[in-house]
C-alpha cells in the first residue's frame, strides 16, 4: 500500500510538473493571445524533445506500431501509449550524435502525461489513435507543408477530397492542444469552427487546403498554428537594430517596425507585453520581420530580382498532383520531389529518375559544384541512354522515331549545359557586385586623396561661407540697435517739434515728419554696431551713418521722413547683396561637391 500510494504522488507530481515549468516562464504577461498560446506550445514541444523528431519520422513511428492498420476511432491504453513514445525516443537517440543525447524517460513521462491531461482528462485511461496521430503530426518538428499534407491523407476520402466531418473531427482534437495550456476562451472549438475555415467551398482538394490553412493571415481558430513555427525559425534570428523601447543594442527571434513612426522598432519581447514610447502607440500597425538583410545583401537580392533570378510573389506552398494521395503512413513520401514551376532541372532529374537533390543542395552556395555534378551526370545518362535505345531498339521503331529521339536528347543537353553556364554567369556577377558595393561603401585614403584642387577649392569656399554667415548675423544685430535707436530719434524728435509749434502757435500736426508711419522701426545702414540709445539727441547719433547725420546736422530741422526712406533703401540693398553673395557661396559649394562625386565615380571608372 506504501509503494502504490508514493507511485500515485510521484505519477501526481510528474504530471503537473510540465504545467509548472511553463508557469514559470511567465507566458501570461504576453499581450496577445496568439502568440501567447504558441509560446507556450512550443515550449512543451521543446521541453518533450518532440522538435527533434521530423515528421516523416513521426510517420514511420506510426507504421512500426501498426497504427496505420487501425481505425481512426479505434482505442488505445496508456500503457501501449508509453511504448509508442518509448520507441520514438529510442529510435531518435540513434540518430542523434552521442553528445546531443537526450534523456529518455523522462521525455517520455513529460510528454506521456501531456497527453493524458490534453486527450484524457476524465481518466478512461485510453486515447484514440486519430487523437494520438493528430497530436504528434502537429507537435513535432519538421516543415508544416508536410504535417498539413499528412493530416490531410488522414482527412480526405479515395478521390482525394477532404471530407468535412473528418475535419471537423481533426479540429476537435487539434484545438485540445491551446485548451491544455490555458488558451481555450481563444481557441477553443465551437461547431461553426469548419464553416470559419472553408466558408463558401465545397469541393476541397489537396492545394486548396493547403492555400486556406497556410494563407496570410489562416483561419482564426488555426492561426497559432504556423505562428508556432515561425517561431522556431526566428528563435536564433539575429538583428544588429536597437530597441526603441529597452535600447537593447540587438535583437534576437522576431522584429517588428512600425509602419507610421519612422525608424520605430521593437524586439519582440517588447511588442509581446505592449511596450510603447514616444509617439507610438499599440494602436499602430506593426510588421513583423523574421530575418536580417545587410545593404550588401539587400543589394544583391535587388541585382537578382532584376534578373529574373528571384522569382516574384512566390506562393507559400508548391503545387501538388490533384489526384488522391493515399494516406502517408510509410515513408515513401520522406524525399518529396519538388514542383515542376521551381527549377528546370529539377524537372527533368525527376523526369529521368534521378535522385532529385534537397532545398539546401540547391541554395548553399558551397554545393554549387554538386549541383552541376548532378547535371553532368544526368547528362551523361542521357547520353548512354540515348545509345542504347539505338541500338536496342533499332529493329523496332522507325528512323524518324529514332532521329527524334536523339534530337531531343541533344536539345536537353544543349539547354542544361546553357543554363548551367547561364546560372555560372549570374553568380559571378552577384559576387562582384557584392564585392564591389562593399569596397565603395568603406573609406579609403585613395578617396580622401581624389581631386586635392577640388577639395582646396571646397574648404575655401565653406570658409567663405562661414565668414559671411558670422557678418550676416552681426548686420542683423546691428540692424536691431539701429532699430531702437532710431525709434528714440523718433520720440525725440517729435518732442523738439512739438515744442517749437507751442512757441510760435502753431499746430503740432502742421509738421511734415509727424505721421502714422514714423512711429514705425525702420532699418538703416550702420558702420557700426556697438552703439546704443542715450537721453540726449547728440548720443543718439553716434555711430549712424551719414544719412542720419545730414538730417541732424544743421539746427534747423528737414523733412527726416526722406531722410529715413534714403537710410532704409541703402540697408536693404546692402542687406539684399549680402544675400545674394551666400547664396552663391551655397550653389558654389554644392556644385564643387557634385563635381567632385562625379570625378571621384569618373575616375574609378576608367581604374575599372
Amino acid at each position: 500500500m506504501i509503494e502504490e500510494g508514493s507511485k500515485r504522488g510521484k505519477a501526481m507530481v510528474e504530471k503537473r510538473q510540465l504545467f509548472v515549468e511553463m508557469r514559470a516562464q511567465n507566458f501570461d504577461v504576453i499581450r496577445l493571445s496568439t502568440y501567447r498560446t504558441a509560446c507556450k506550445l512550443r515550449f512543451v514541444q521543446k521541453r518533450c524533445n518532440l522538435h527533434l523528431v521530423d515528421v516523416w519520422n513521426m510517420i514511420e513511428a506510426f507504421r512500426d506500431s501498426g497504427l496505420n492498420t487501425l481505425d481512426h476511432n479505434a482505442e488505445i491504453n496508456v500503457s501501449r501509449l508509453e511504448t509508442i513514445l518509448s520507441s520514438i525516443y529510442y529510435q531518435l537517440n540513434k540518430r542523434l550524435p552521442t553528445t546531443h543525447q537526450i534523456n529518455v524517460e523522462q521525455s517520455i513521462g513529460l510528454l506521456l502525461n501531456f497527453m493524458v491531461a490534453t486527450y484524457d482528462s476524465e481518466g478512461h485511461g485510453k486515447l484514440t489513435v486519430f487523437s494520438m496521430k493528430s497530436m504528434l503530426a502537429t507537435m513535432c518538428g519538421g516543415k508544416i507543408v508536410d504535417k498539413l499534407r499528412y493530416i490531410f491523407s488522414q482527412i480526405s476520402d479515395s478521390n482525394g477530397v477532404m471530407a468535412f466531418a473528418k475535419f471537423d473531427q481533426f479540429l476537435r482534437e487539434v484545438l485540445k492542444l491551446p485548451t491544455a495550456v490555458f488558451e481555450g476562451p481563444s481557441f477553443g472549438y465551437t461547431e461553426h469552427s469548419v464553416r470559419t475555415c472553408f466558408p463558401q467551398q465545397k469541393k476541397i482538394l489537396l492545394n486548396t487546403f493547403l492555400d486556406i490553412l497556410m494563407a496570410d493571415p489562416p483561419p482564426q481558430c488555426l492561426v497559432w498554428l504556423p505562428l508556432m513555427h515561425r517561431l522556431a525559425n526566428v528563435e536564433n534570428v539575429f538583428h544588429p537594430v536597437e530597441c526603441s523601447y529597452c535600447r537593447s543594442e540587438s535583437m534576437m527571434g522576431f522584429r517588428y517596425r512600425c509602419q507610421q513612426c519612422h525608424g520605430y522598432q521593437l524586439c519582440q519581447s517588447c511588442f509581446w507585453r505592449g511596450h510603447a514610447n514616444g509617439p507610438h502607440s499599440n494602436q499602430h500597425q506593426m510588421k513583423e520581420h523574421s530575418s536580417w538583410k545587410s545593404p550588401a545583401k539587400k543589394l544583391s537580392h535587388a541585382i537578382s530580382k532584376s534578373l529574373g533570378c528571384v522569382p516574384i510573389g512566390e506562393p507559400p506552398h508548391p503545387m501538388f498532383p490533384e489526384q488522391s494521395e493515399k494516406p502517408q503512413d510509410t515513408m515513401a513520401h520522406t524525399v518529396q520531389p519538388k514542383p515542376v514551376a521551381n527549377n528546370m532541372n529539377n524537372t527533368m532529374l525527376m523526369s529521368s529518375g534521378a535522385p532529385t537533390p534537397t532545398k539546401s543542395v540547391l541554395e548553399s552556395p558551397s554545393r554549387l559544384d554538386e549541383e552541376h555534378r548532378l547535371i553532368a551526370r544526368y547528362a551523361a545518362r542521357l547520353a548512354a541512354e540515348a545509345g542504347n535505345s539505338t541500338v536496342s531498339s533499332s529493329t523496332q521503331c522507325p528512323p524518324t522515331d529514332l532521329s527524334f529521339n536523339f534530337d531531343a536528347n541533344k536539345q536537353q543537353r544543349q539547354l542544361i549545359a546553357e543554363l548551367e553556364n547561364k546560372n555560372r554567369e549570374i553568380l559571378q556577377e552577384i559576387q562582384r557586385l557584392r564585392l564591389e558595393h562593399e569596397q565603395a561603401s568603406q573609406p579609403t585614403p585613395e578617396k580622401a586623396q581624389q581631386n586635392p584642387t577640388l577639395l582646396a577649392e571646397l574648404r575655401l569656399l565653406r570658409h567663405r561661407k562661414d565668414e559671411l554667415e558670422r557678418r550676416m548675423s552681426a548686420l542683423q544685430e546691428s540692424r536691431r540697435e539701429l532699430m531702437v535707436q532710431l525709434e528714440g530719434l523718433m520720440r525725440l524728435l517729435k518732442d523738439e517739434e512739438q515744442k517749437q509749434a507751442t512757441q510760435t502757435g502753431g499746430s503740432p500736426h502742421s509738421s511734415p515728419s509727424h505721421g502714422a508711419g514714423c512711429s514705425m522701426p525702420m532699418p538703416i545702414r550702420s558702420t557700426s554696431a556697438g552703439s546704443t540709445p542715450t537721453h540726449t539727441p547728440q548720443d543718439c547719433l553716434a555711430g549712424v551713418g551719414g544719412d542720419v547725420l545730414e538730417a541732424f546736422a544743421h539746427g534747423v530741422p528737414r523733412n527726416l521722413r526722406n531722410d529715413l526712406l534714403v537710410a532704409a533703401d541703402s540697408i536693404t540693398n546692402t542687406m539684399s547683396s549680402l544675400v545674394k553673395e551666400l547664396h552663391s557661396v551655397d550653389d558654389a559649394a554644392e556644385e564643387e561637391d557634385n563635381n567632385m562625386r562625379n570625378g571621384g565615380l569618373r575616375d574609378r571608372a576608367e581604374a575599372e
